[in-house]
């Protein structure tokens, strides 16, 4: 309460979680009247998980305290006027320094201190795997709408254009996946930049960082802009794309890199509210930008009849509606979170700590999709129908791909937090958490495109023949792609920890080495469309036991380094 105040009551010190929250309640209240302004509570778990130790309380015990609390809160007639205006945040982890100070409750020094209390912030906070489904699922859900964007453009080739243009699009696939995946791996760098500061309570530094991770973006979308132009012919023809299908593909490609420097700014932009928990957001702006994407397919490619060029307008459209709203967003915002345009800057000690993280998570993705242009060579000898139905499989294997990516980024979000408060056991538990959740959700979409195959591959084309290689990738590749948790959710971890550089090169040994020593070997010698495929799962498992191999000796290390000091 508000004590000291001559002939006005007053209380003496809290000794129960539930009166502590009482005593919260009226100061707040009280608080409000009397200056109109928000009133806040810092490190609101920490300081009350002492009283949920001392209680002896139940997860049930504290929801239903928390619910007092919340309504308690919110009933304007308490005090006559409005509802209190209140903030109260939470540290997930006991901060470092108050980790080894004793607690006291009414006067009374507790047998423990603040940093024994884990378990009961994770009452307060929730558990850390529903907090690593609910970042995830809205993440994995964004990723999936993205992928629409492409998916919808094959879905309306295929239907309205014809199995020419679909085959156009889809040998485009590996050089949209190249620049995609490198501005997806870059992103990496924004998120863990910034989830370090939080995790450090650094706020002092963190607008400068947004300020130059988005300029940063812009002069990055720019410059890759000016690349895709000038290679799109050469990997196109490098690639063995068909004569038939050259001038299609290329008019296709080039409009969609129009769009490149806005699908930067979004991506950036999506990783710096991403940082501070925020996945339902960008989800919802890709939802207004996905559903825009398909209404425009179907207006320039049935309405306009303009094929390949039409998807590729919408495509553009789309992305330029979301990083419209990503950048209003952070805009709107007047804390240290906020973008003005008249800051944009680069400072360069701190774009160095950006893309110390963010380069060889982009060089990861990129040459992941690099090691693809080999193997679309491999599929462009089958012929179009090859081709044509590759593309379409490949949507299904994205979809299940983006869960166990959504997943891989909360591992690099929560463990950067944790790592930066030094909480290793934590981060132990992320890893475990991230690969199952990332292994199992990911399976279980696999199997409903598994199952239903011959139904999801009729959106796509009506062509048998295309159907046929359709399914085959399906059964060989997407059947297992769950396996790509593996190596993800530990390269993630181990970015989460600062290091970058092993990971990247363990992905380069098993997607590109891997699969060029198998195209080169193993394909040459049985050369079927089947054998081609089945390099996937091979590569997954090489690099996941490798990138295992490496997480856990890091690990190791860390805790010599820790235990030394």
């Amino acid at each position: 309460g508000v004590n000291g105040v001559p002939g006005k009551p007053e209380s003496d010190p809290p000794r129960h979680f539930s009166t502590a929250l009482g005593q919260m309640v009226n100061f707040l209240g009280t608080l409000q009247n009397e200056w109109a302004g928000a009133q806040a509570f810092s490190s609101f778990d920490t300081y009350l998980a002492p009283f949920v130790r001392n209680d002896g309380l139940s997860y049930d015990d504290v929801k239903q305290h928390m619910q007092e609390f919340i309504y308690n809160l919110n009933v304007p007639s308490r005090w006559g006027t409005q509802t209190p205006f209140t903030n109260l945040t939470f540290d997930w982890v006991c901060p470092e320094d108050l980790r080894e100070q004793v607690p006291v409750i009414g006067g009374v020094e507790m047998p423990f201190t603040y940093g024994e209390l884990q378990k009961e912030m994770d009452m307060l906070n929730g558990g850390l795997a529903g907090k690593l489904i609910l970042f995830s699922i809205p993440l994995a859900f964004s990723s999936i709408l993205q992928q629409l964007f492409n998916s919808a453009d094959v879905a309306v080739v295929g239907r309205f254009a014809g199995e020419q243009a679909l085959a156009a699009v889809g040998s485009c696939v590996a050089l949209v996946g190249i620049f995609v995946n490198l501005i997806v791996g870059l992103s990496v760098g924004p998120n863990a930049a910034l989830a370090n500061l939080i995790g450090q309570k650094n706020r002092g530094k963190i607008n400068s960082m947004v300020h130059t991770i988005l300029t940063f973006g812009a002069v990055l979308g720019v410059a890759l802009l000016v690349i895709g132009m000038l290679v799109a012919r050469l990997v196109l023809v490098a690639s063995g794309t068909p004569e038939t299908v050259l001038d299609q593909a290329l008019l296709y490609i080039r409009i969609y890199f129009v769009g490149i420097p806005f699908m930067v700014a979004y991506n950036f932009g999506a990783a710096i509210v991403r940082s501070y928990g925020d996945t339902r957001r960008p989800m919802c702006y890709l939802i207004v930008s996905g559903v825009l994407n398909v209404i425009l397919n179907l207006l320039l490619v049935i309405g306009f009849h303009l094929g390949v060029a039409g998807v590729a307008i919408a495509t553009v459209i789309s992305n330029v509606v979301s990083t419209f709203l990503i950048i209003s967003h952070l805009y709107r915002r007047n804390d240290e979170f906020s973008f003005r345009f008249d800051r944009m800057r680069i400072d360069t000690n701190e774009l160095k700590k950006v893309l110390a993280i963010g380069i060889p998570a982009g060089i990861q993705g990129a040459i992941f999709s690099v090691s693809n242009v080999f193997i679309q060579s491999g599929i462009n000898m089958f012929g179009e129908a090859a081709i044509a139905g590759s593309s379409l499989a490949l949507n299904f294997e994205y979809f299940t791909y983006d869960i166990a990516g959504a997943f891989a980024q909360a591992a690099v979000t929560f463990t950067s937090q944790n790592f930066g408060a030094g909480n290793m056991k934590r981060c132990r538990k992320i890893f475990w958490l991230c690969l199952l959740f990332g292994f199992g959700f990911t399976e279980i979409l696999s199997v409903i495109f598994i199952v239903w195959e011959d139904f999801f591959v009729s959106i796509y084309t009506t062509s048998a023949a295309v159907a046929a290689y359709g399914i085959i990738r399906m059964d060989r590749v997407c059947a297992l792609e769950g396996l790509t948790a593996t190596y993800e959710v530990a390269s993630s971890c181990l970015r989460g920890t600062g290091k970058s550089l092993e990971p990247s090169v363990i992905t380069i040994l098993g997607t590109v080495v891997f699969r060029l020593i198998w195209l080169t070997t193993i394909f040459r010698m049985f050369t079927t469309y089947d054998m081609l495929m089945n390099v996937y799962v091979a590569s997954w498992l090489f690099t996941g036991c490798s990138m295992f191999v490496v997480y856990f000796f890091h690990m190791r290390k860390i805790d010599k380094l820790l235990g030394a000091r």
